[in-house]
């Protein structure tokens, strides 16, 4: 089971120091099963007490995953690694379309919304005791929520997965189960581990998270869902009002999930928004941050949610970081205000690019999916040799093992700057990557 790598100690601390050390070595791989609880307490002569202890320590650390009857293995990765090391080195000449970064030409010029921050600092300075929440950001956060249905309690926090982050740790536990789309977000993907807790890969199609999968990961005991309402990355999916309403049925069972709907979409993408809120979950956030519409640099985000859980999230950012900056708060309202690049006109842009991507790839017999935001996600046989193949004709794709748990092989390419004649080649370099055989495995 452990090779050539006697476990030792005799306290709890002990015990998963010298674990940790066989991975930071390497000479505990990842995938690497550890001995039954009883059985290695009877080798190192140790109430089974103390190895509980010790791979309880381990796996809040998000060195280990415990999976019940399957017993604990060494995570696939260390847990504070992020998926975004998994890189292609970019040629000087080749095209990067690995970023999953907007078109900066279509994000609003910052100067004067700053600059109106900056007097209304001036005007009204932010001293310890003011308001937590820009009094003019509360209301256009509340506004834009309720004209989808949605009301209660609002937060603001740094970004949408600074939002997550603090509404799983308002309620969750140390291998606590998540249920997360595959493929999905690395990032997330990234923090559960981080937080202790464990991916429940959900699988999906153009039209968000496929119900049965869903319904498997809930009786498997997934104590949270995080669904993408829209631009999913890296697939671009887009819940629909049909696949919404079968999800919702799905939660009606689970009152005491709790459901993030992440929508980081608003403001970048045309597909209407479909809420599972209301249908059986008590806590539960929706959250929308300023990164795509206005700039990645931006940390702002706000959320609605269940008062309870609001009531957590707002409480623990009071202990910690306090607040947003008020600045950067009414930097948003101020773009938010002026409306100076028009969700309608960027989201038409994007979908553009997309769609011709996606009609070049169809017209050379290629399965792509891209129903919303920045990305186009292309399945593949094959992630390394496509890869390599695609740098030697000028083109870097971020790979697929960034995003999935179970899911398929596949490429990722952010078409958000991606012109119509470089589609055209693009495809065209990608049919001949793939040959006759298509776009491999399909994407669930």
């Amino acid at each position: 089971m452990l090779g050539d790598y006697p476990l030792k100690g005799r306290r709890a601390s002990e015990i998963a120091a010298h674990i940790e050390q066989g991975v930071s070595s390497g000479q505990l791989a990842p995938g690497t099963a550890l001995p039954p609880l009883r059985d290695l307490a009877a080798e190192l002569g140790v109430n089974p007490n103390t190895v509980a202890a010790a791979y309880r320590l381990l796996r809040d650390r998000g060195v280990i995953e415990t999976a019940g009857r399957k017993g604990s293995r060494i995570l696939p990765r260390p847990a504070l690694t992020p998926r975004d090391q998994i890189r292609v080195p970019v040629p000087a000449d080749a095209r990067d379309l690995s970023t999953g970064n907007p078109d900066p030409a279509l994000l609003p010029d910052l100067a004067p919304a700053l600059a109106a921050a900056a007097e209304a600092a001036r005007a009204e300075p932010v001293l310890y005791g003011h308001p937590r929440i820009d009094a003019g950001l509360l209301e256009l956060a509340r506004t834009s929520f309720a004209a989808d249905g949605l009301h209660g309690p609002i937060a603001v926090a740094s970004g949408a997965l600074d939002t997550v982050e603090r509404t799983l740790g308002a309620w969750l536990r140390p291998g606590d189960a998540v249920a997360v789309e595959d493929p999905g977000w690395g990032s997330l993907l990234d923090l559960l581990p981080a937080m202790g807790l464990r991916p429940a890969p959900v699988r999906l199609d153009d039209e968000g998270l496929l119900p049965d999968s869903l319904a498997a990961a809930l009786a498997e005991g997934a104590r949270a869902v995080v669904v993408t309402s829209r631009a999913q990355n890296p697939t671009g999916a887009a819940l629909t009002a049909r696949r919404a309403a079968a999800l919702r049925a799905v939660l009606a069972g689970h009152p005491g999930v709790l459901l993030i709907e992440d929508d980081h979409g608003h403001g970048m993408v045309d597909q209407p928004y479909h809420p599972l809120v209301g249908a059986g979950p008590r806590h539960w956030a929706v959250v929308r941050s300023a990164a795509k519409a206005y700039g990645p640099d931006l940390r702002v985000s706000v959320m609605v949610g269940d008062e309870e859980t609001v009531g957590r999230v707002a409480g623990r950012l009071r202990l910690g970081a306090g607040w947003v900056s008020h600045v950067l708060q009414r930097t948003v309202v101020e773009l938010w205000r002026a409306d100076a690049a028009p969700a309608a006109t960027v989201a038409a842009a994007y979908r553009a690019r997309r769609d011709a991507l996606l009609g070049e790839l169809a017209a050379r017999g290629i399965e792509a999916h891209g129903e919303s935001g920045l990305n186009v996600w292309v399945p593949v046989p094959d992630e390394t040799s496509a890869l390599a193949a695609l740098v030697q004709r000028g083109w870097v794709a971020a790979p697929g093992a960034r995003y999935r748990i179970q899911s398929p092989p596949g490429l990722r390419f952010t078409t958000a700057r991606l012109e119509a004649a470089q589609a055209r080649r693009l495809a065209e370099d990608l049919a001949e990557v793939l040959g006759s055989g298509g776009g491999g495995s399909r994407l669930v």
